[in-house]
């Protein structure tokens, strides 16, 4: 748009000036447009070098001869005097992220940060760091940080390489040294990433940056620590298998014992329920007959051994 009214003012004044250079007498001057499409034409043109606009997403340094203004310019229009100069800065979030697969983060090999636990054992980190510069404070990250040749992009890149990557490798190690490897995989992980955030938070501070979320993603075991773990979790796995059939021998033994127990006494109790018995018949003989009659169905039996040894007595005819 500042373009387009730049070519209308030029073009405005140009055929303004065109007739007086060039002395053409059949201009007509005293027609109202002639007269003042010169003025606007220049009007047009004073501000568009004045007038500036700051994207939705931009705010803006002024640099003037006396030096850099610290008051920045929001988003919008602004009127700025021609002899100074605004650079516009971005201000959205940037996203750092440290991983172990290759050209997935900011580098394109494995860039996850290895740091030592509580126990001295090296653990891998997948991080992720969201940041953004402070507003408020452009003209102080301008004024600091070089673009080191970067284009445009380069003071950001510069902030990235130099701050965000080793301050955040600094709070990630001081925090990860003051838990077990075990902690750092499973139930503390969202205690890490509170710490490194405020820890990292006042570091960033320092520079006018500002943290907007610290993300840890994965965590890994180093190859020989993660053998050692397999390794344990299989003697584990063993052990456990041993103590439960241990446990159903244990329970095979004790239902055997019982078992034992209960036919020892039906054997004590039939042995001496037949000494009563026998004791009973000896002292009392005709217990026996009260027995069968007891038990007879009341049929006379067809056979019966007579008084003659191995005689036996029909009785059907009888």
């Amino acid at each position: 748009m500042g373009t387009l009214f730049t070519l209308i003012a030029i073009g405005a004044i140009a055929y303004w000036i065109f007739p007086l250079v060039f002395n053409k007498s059949e201009f007509n001057w005293n027609f109202p447009y002639n007269r003042v499409v010169g003025p606007i034409g220049v009007v047009i043109l004073v501000f568009t070098w004045i007038l500036v606009k700051i994207g939705g997403q931009e705010v803006g340094v002024v640099i003037t001869p006396q030096g850099i203004d610290q008051q920045v310019l929001k988003t919008g229009w602004h009127l700025v005097m021609p002899w100074n100069t605004v650079y516009k800065m971005d201000r959205t979030v940037w996203v750092y992220s440290f991983t172990n697969a290759r050209e997935e983060g900011q580098k394109k090999y494995a860039d996850a940060i290895w740091t030592p636990t509580k126990d001295g054992i090296k653990m891998g980190i997948d991080i992720s760091i969201s940041w953004r510069i402070d507003p408020e404070q452009a003209w102080w990250i301008y004024q600091n940080v070089s673009e080191a040749d970067g284009g445009h992009d380069g003071r950001y890149i510069w902030i990235e390489e130099n701050i965000i990557r080793p301050k955040t490798k600094s709070a990630l190690a001081l925090t990860i040294s003051n838990f077990t490897p075990i902690e750092v995989y499973s139930n503390k992980r969202q205690d890490i990433q509170n710490v490194v955030m405020s820890k990292l938070k006042d570091e960033l501070n320092y520079y006018h940056l500002l943290l907007e979320q610290v993300d840890i993603r994965e965590v890994f075991y180093s190859p020989e620590y993660e053998t050692s773990i397999n390794a344990k979790k299989l003697a584990e796995q063993e052990v456990l298998r041993l103590i439960e059939v241990t446990k159903q021998k244990t329970e095979q033994l004790k239902q055997a014992e019982i078992d034992k127990n209960i036919a020892i006494q039906r054997a004590e109790g039939e042995s001496r329920a037949l000494q009563i018995k026998g004791q009973s018949i000896s002292n009392n003989p005709k217990i026996i007959q009260l027995e069968w009659i007891n038990k007879w169905d009341g049929k006379l039996p067809m056979y019966m051994m007579s008084d003659k040894q191995g005689v036996i007595v029909d009785l059907k005819d009888k």
